[in-house]
């Protein structure tokens, strides 16, 4: 069954939204990255320590073509 014009608007709506909402959540991750990346071990209490273990996990269990798409979102260098 064919859909009719306003299904169409609502599914391009949602759809530009959602595609919105992932570019910003792509800088979000970017930045998390690049904060990681730049955090010295050493210099964090123990309760930032864990944050920043349990946010490493999270960044590294990324598809890699996501990560790669987020350092980009923030223009970060990838090596």
């Amino acid at each position: 069954m064919p859909m009719d014009k306003q299904e169409v608007a609502m599914l391009r709506e949602e759809v530009e939204m959602l595609m919105q909402e992932r570019t910003r959540l792509l800088k979000v991750v970017g930045a998390a990255a690049v904060l990681v990346a730049n955090t010295d071990p050493e210099s964090l209490q123990d309760e930032a320590m864990d944050a920043a273990e349990m946010l490493s996990e999270t960044l590294n269990a990324l598809p890699e073509e996501t990560l790669k798409d987020a350092l980009e979102s923030v223009q970060a260098e990838v090596e």
